[in-house]
């Protein structure tokens, strides 16, 4: 969670003032200083407004209460906090823009385990993408697992296709919108998210993932 201090370095960076964040956040001005100065709790929906202003204008929030500003093409997240972060920004991509989700090689217990608060983040996410994806009928979340893998977590909001063993990959990827993400779970501090903001490399892997989707197996039902 992003405190005041970092928002008010943020703008610093920025050189906004707070009218400035309110304007780009659809908050008044009086919340963000209640926000910056502690004086009140702020609601998840509340912070996502202000890490989608910041994260649309190249600002990001790093380990340890930090602020900098974003590589312009490719940035790097490492760890549990990494990996929330990444939940935080795929859903404000899909809260903003909406559009298909390509996501291979998953291993769900994988995806939960590095969560900053493990199941309890997992589940949080999930619910919030359960209810965006009802009230945008233009998100659409694809899924591919390894075959014989029943742990369709996420089916409230996505579908689930099986890969076979020997095309199944362990090395995962999400493509949404000019984004894709490598993600790699043999890395210290698990797990290493690089994002690459690029047009040309989503189109390539989201086409790479659709003749995968074709070839792939719909799960069938398992056995009791």
């Amino acid at each position: 969670m992003i405190t005041g201090r970092q928002i008010q370095a943020a703008r610093a960076l920025l050189g906004w003032e707070a009218t400035d964040l309110a304007t780009k956040s659809g908050l008044s001005r009086e919340t963000i200083s209640k926000i910056e100065n502690n004086h009140v709790q702020p609601h998840e929906k509340t912070l996502a407004s202000i890490f989608r202003a910041f994260n649309e204008n190249g600002i990001e929030f790093t380990d340890n209460s930090g602020v900098r500003l974003k590589p312009q093409n490719v940035e790097i997240l490492e760890g549990s906090a990494g990996f929330t972060r990444f939940y935080d920004f795929v859903y404000e991509h899909l809260n903003a823009h909406g559009g298909v989700v390509c996501i291979s090689g998953v291993d769900e217990l994988l995806f939960a385990k590095y969560r900053l608060n493990a199941e309890v983040d997992a589940i949080a996410h999930r619910e919030r993408m359960a209810e965006l994806t009802k009230r945008r009928r233009d998100i659409k979340v694809q899924i591919l697992v390894k075959e014989g893998d029943y742990n369709f977590v996420a089916s409230a909001y996505a579908e689930y296709k099986w890969q076979s063993a020997k095309n199944f990959s362990n090395a995962s990827f999400y493509v949404f919108g000019d984004t894709l993400a490598l993600i790699s779970f043999a890395h210290e501090p698990a797990p290493l998210i690089i994002l690459i903001r690029s047009a040309a490399f989503a189109e390539a892997y989201r086409q790479s993932f659709g003749i995968a989707w074709s070839n792939a197996m719909k799960p069938s039902k398992k056995r009791q």
